[in-house]
């Protein structure tokens, strides 16, 4: 068996997500030679049923499983990666689908160049269709090739997803990866410290995944709760990579890669998308950043990452979480202000004319 495709599946008997899906991958043109493992993570509604009636029709392709609670995408990867046969493993989310030659390019690609982890681009589209959508361009060309300190830094920066990669199994299996379980964000875990294990990476240049986005998509549902999961995210990458021998190395990398996920992104995120924002969490965040990376203010990456005002809001936020928060609720105000102003000066205007 040459490729195991793992694919976590959560309520989706009824909304046609999990057909789409599976029949992308039941027509790829490495068919023969590769088995689709479909993990239902707990669902209380009869996906699992949906799947075993897969494995029933296609038994020689189709293994379908469930996780014993809810376990989150990384869990159900996790029991995936347990029971997975083939010599490389591929990643897809339950609403995504592939084009159809995706993983026969991914894994000639593979043989070809002789690396042990093959990427491609891919496209976002809110419908379930296979016309090209907004290509989204995923790894650089210059994160390709024998891997270096250099490359590695660059894929520490910017992993992209996993679900446009496939990963040679022998690797997994030598140094033990796995997923976080419990928590939304596994990826942004899992990817830098799962690419620092690999030697060799090469890209296909085409966008052969379908990424698809809705209202109700995780990254649309901002919660207290997933906020504090991208915290975790963010806490496991270091302490994994303390643990793998990487944190040292490539230290400056993970402080912004740290600030990025753990602070920057949760910090903006919160602020915009929970409703009734609490200071109580906003010091929670300010002490975590303070206890893992105090200077993160200086590192070179984030100095040229973020704009003027980002960075003063960083660092208000982190002087005081009181004038942070007035601050940004009276600049959050005004804006508001000046755009339903100029939207009604637009409205008059056009009445006029």
């Amino acid at each position: 068996m040459k490729l195991s495709v793992i694919v976590p599946f959560y309520h989706m008997e009824k909304d046609g997500k999990l057909t789409y899906c599976m029949e992308s991958l039941l027509h790829q043109t490495m068919i023969g030679d590769m088995e689709i493992v479909a993990v239902d993570d707990c669902s209380g509604d009869g996906t699992y049923e949906v799947l075993k009636e897969y494995e029933k029709r296609y038994p020689q392709t189709v293994r379908a499983f469930r996780t014993p609670e809810n376990l989150r995408q990384g869990g159900a990867r996790n029991l995936g990666l347990d029971h997975a046969q083939g010599e490389w493993i591929g990643f897809m989310d339950g609403d995504d689908w592939a084009a159809a030659d995706m993983y026969e390019k991914l894994l000639t690609k593979a043989l070809e160049t002789g690396a042990d982890v093959v990427g491609c681009d891919l496209h976002e589209t809110g419908e379930h269709s296979m016309r090209i959508g907004r290509i989204r361009n995923a790894n650089t060309m210059d994160q390709t090739g024998i891997l270096d300190k250099r490359k590695y830094r660059k894929l520490i920066l910017n992993p992209c997803s996993m679900v446009i990669k496939i990963y040679k199994k022998e690797v997994i299996d030598r140094n033990h990866l796995r997923f976080p379980e419990g928590i939304f964000y596994e990826d942004n875990c899992a990817g830098p410290v799962w690419m620092l294990h690999f030697t060799h990476f090469e890209k296909v240049e085409e966008p052969l995944y379908y990424y698809y986005q809705d209202q109700v998509s995780t990254t649309h549902c901002i919660s207290e709760a997933k906020c504090r999961d991208r915290m975790t995210a963010g806490e496991l990458l270091v302490e994994w990579c303390k643990r793998d021998g990487f944190y040292e190395p490539y230290k400056t990398e993970l402080e912004f890669a740290f600030a990025k996920l753990y602070y920057m992104n949760t910090l903006f995120t919160y602020m915009i998308g929970v409703r009734g924002a609490r200071p109580g969490f906003l010091e929670e965040l300010r002490q975590g950043m303070r206890k893992q990376f105090p200077h993160f203010q200086k590192n070179p990456y984030f100095v040229e990452a973020y704009d003027a005002e980002q960075k003063k809001m960083a660092g208000l936020h982190m002087k005081s979480v009181l004038l942070f928060f007035v601050y940004y609720r009276a600049l959050s105000g005004y804006r508001k202000i000046r755009k339903m102003l100029t939207n009604k000066k637009a409205g008059r205007r056009g009445e006029k004319s």
